[in-house]
């Protein structure tokens, strides 16, 4: 039977700032519009985090009874080390993804914004099906696409949407931003995992890149993510002081060291919760300048 603390882990802590950050930020752009609602943007973390601890779950589900997870390094596998029965951490990821959904239903039915239904059941389904199913999409090399576009796109414009009723240039850079950098720590999770991966069959975008073009695409997220403030100044008429947001760079030296160092395996592990930190300090800094930004109307 599982400890609390090994529940608390397999719900993978460390990916929590990729639910969290894009809120942030969609709910600085929807105060910079002049719409903040502190009860939908409340909820709307209340969706990210259950989306994310859902995920984390039907990962751990899925691969578990797989056997994908039989040999992995990094943090525990319920099912793959046995702690847990599948059956048990199946019902923690779908409890998860419902208080998930009660959570949007809240939201939509505050802000009546109807477009977030559809958006997020497909969200819900793209949580499952990550890994779940006959044919997982995360297995072909689709798992980055996931977490751009919904931890991105969706998670910023929603919220700022949910808040000001409509989708804005601004806030669909504003999940570029978050999009690239959460995609980041995928990237880097991948990486780690080429060697297992490829082992059972678990064909990610890593493993068909290879881990040379994978530490380019790291990069890349990086620095997309870091080129978006930019953009909401000069292409959606942003506030100048998002250009704070850049500061946050500076916490990326370690990681993209590491990155460049070649480590692989263990060695890889810090790379995960240092851009996880990565994303929430930008999106921290990135929001206070939003939000405290005089430009707002």
């Amino acid at each position: 039977m599982a400890t609390r603390e090994q529940w608390l882990d397999g719900a993978r802590p460390r990916t929590l700032p990729a639910a969290v950050a894009p809120v942030l930020v969609g709910t600085a752009i929807a105060e910079f519009e002049g719409a903040f609602r502190p009860l939908v943007a409340l909820l709307a973390l209340v969706v990210s985090l259950g989306l994310q601890v859902g995920v984390n779950y039907a990962n751990d589900y899925s691969d578990g009874i797989r056997g994908t997870d039989d040999d992995r390094v990094g943090p525990i596998r319920l099912v793959g080390q046995k702690l847990a029965t599948p059956l048990q951490v199946k019902r923690a990821a779908i409890i998860s993804l419902l208080v998930s959904a009660g959570a949007g239903l809240g939201m939509v039915l505050l802000s009546q914004v109807w477009l977030l239904i559809p958006i997020g059941l497909a969200a819900i389904a793209a949580a499952w099906f990550y890994t779940g199913g006959n044919k997982p999409y995360g297995y072909a090399g689709y798992g980055e696409l996931f977490v751009f576009v919904f931890f991105g796109l969706v998670a910023v414009a929603g919220t700022s949407a949910s808040q000001t009723g409509q989708i804005t240039p601004l806030a669909l850079l504003g999940g570029v931003s978050c999009g690239a950098l959460a995609t980041a720590i995928l990237v880097a999770n991948n990486l780690r995992d080429i060697p297992t991966d490829k082992l059972s069959g678990k064909l990610t975008l890593a493993v068909r890149l290879g881990d040379a073009k994978t530490r380019d695409l790291y990069r890349i997220c990086i620095v997309v993510g870091f080129a978006m403030p930019l953009a909401m100044n000069f292409l959606a008429n942003g506030p100048v002081s998002a250009y704070i947001g850049l500061f946050a760079i500076l916490s990326a030296r370690r990681p993209l060291q590491i990155i460049r160092s070649g480590a692989t395996g263990m060695a890889l592990i810090p790379v995960i919760g240092d851009t996880a930190r990565l994303l929430l300090l930008f999106a921290g800094f990135i929001s206070v300048a939003i939000w405290l930004s005089p430009n707002g109307f």
